[in-house]
């Protein structure tokens, strides 16, 4: 009997601690009821804590938190997101889906700033875009270079070395924009990073080689003559003494401006079709926004030199003979300092400068044949004959 009293008890026990658990957590309930309904709202600044915490959450939400708690958000209202239904097929390729008034399809190498006013970043947007394609060893030439053109242009630098610091002694490398990958050319960098809308805030495009002497050229007065004659891809005179060159680029000094010239006795078939016209080289071109748009397009992927593209430049400007010359009085010399060949590697005995001037000439005939190629295919996909 003594051992069964003693279990009812225990029984007792826990189940009056239980009943008292259960009243006390209704208790509880209740009471948060009408605390919850005496209070609708606080607010964190309406609660005394202190003021490191205060300080604390100050940094975290700061003028932040005061704007967004102003606005609604249209999309994220109501049980289920809406997202409008939009089709624009005018859009650029993929944003079919945007509203055209948020669409920015265009860009630039404007350097701006991490704070303030995206509208007050910019003192001055250049209106020109010059390039070159660098190696640290040539850097004076390129200082040379760059005081040739003032605040309207703006200046980046493809390294091909991957020396990028060491520019920083000069004060302009500190605003100009710097692009290193080892290795490369400068048509290679130009068809991955000059896009014609990355590149459409600029009137004009320089893509120079790092070996142009310059003391006979500014780029102001370069634009001012371009503009006069009308011309939509162009190159500055060359030096007739140094290098070897065609005679279209060759500096007359005897004009401001020539679009053709007399080559060879059987080199022109055409007086109007290079390289007696419509013409420049590819060590010094400008291009007009419009021309590079084109020209971008037939900058193929894997020909890296570039060679060949000068011959086919007419196809990017109408009329050819009329919109493609070299420019007398802003001219140049080429010192033809072969610092691209050295960056190729020896094999089969050849120096790196001859693999590198292998390629030059096999990747010129790849190209002529892709675009004799592609002449035959437009032309028998739809059924025309060759003007």
């Amino acid at each position: 009997m003594v051992t069964s009293h003693r279990r009812f008890t225990g029984v007792f026990k826990r189940s009056n601690g239980s009943s008292r658990l259960i009243i006390t957590t209704i208790m509880g309930m209740v009471f948060g009821y009408f605390i919850g309904i005496s209070f609708p709202s606080v607010s964190l600044t309406k609660i005394s804590l202190p003021s490191s915490i205060m300080s604390s959450l100050d940094v975290a939400f700061g003028d932040d938190h005061q704007r967004l708690s102003g606005r609604s958000f249209p999309e994220n209202l109501g049980s289920i997101p809406l997202t409008p239904k939009i089709y624009v097929p005018t859009n650029p390729r993929g944003a079919e889906s945007l509203p055209p008034g948020i669409v920015v399809a265009e860009s630039d190498f404007y350097l701006r700033r991490l704070w303030g006013e995206p509208s007050e970043d910019l003192m001055k947007k250049p209106k020109y875009l010059v390039t070159f394609t660098v190696g640290l060893a040539q850097k004076n030439n390129i200082d040379a270079c760059v005081k040739k053109f003032s605040e309207d242009f703006q200046i980046l630098l493809f390294h091909y070395d991957g020396r990028t610091s060491e520019w920083d002694q000069f004060e302009w490398s500190k605003s100009a924009v710097h692009i290193s990958i080892r290795k490369q050319t400068k048509w290679w960098y130009a068809k991955r990073f000059l896009h014609p809308d990355v590149v459409a805030a600029y009137d004009y495009i320089f893509i120079w080689d790092e070996d142009l002497g310059v003391e006979h050229f500014n780029g102001d007065k370069y634009i001012q003559l371009v503009k006069k004659h009308g011309l939509e891809i162009s190159q500055p005179g060359l030096e007739p003494n140094n290098g070897l060159t065609w005679q279209m680029t060759k500096r007359r000094g005897d004009r401001e401006v020539h679009k053709d010239t007399e080559e060879k006795p059987g080199w022109c078939s055409d007086p109007r079709l290079p390289p007696c016209a419509a013409f420049v080289e590819i060590m010094a071109p400008v291009f007009s926004r419009e021309a590079w748009r084109c020209v971008w397009h037939m900058i193929q992927n894997d020909l890296v030199h570039g060679w060949g593209l000068d011959f086919a430049l007419r196809r990017c400007v109408e009329p050819a003979h009329e919109k493609i010359g070299v420019v007398d009085s802003q001219w140049i010399v080429h010192q033809v300092i072969p610092s691209l060949g050295s960056q190729g590697n020896t094999e089969n005995g050849k120096a790196p400068w001859q693999g590198v001037r292998e390629r030059c000439r096999n990747e010129w005939t790849m190209f002529q044949d892709r675009l004799a190629n592609a002449d035959k295919a437009y032309y028998s996909q739809n059924g025309k004959t060759r003007g």
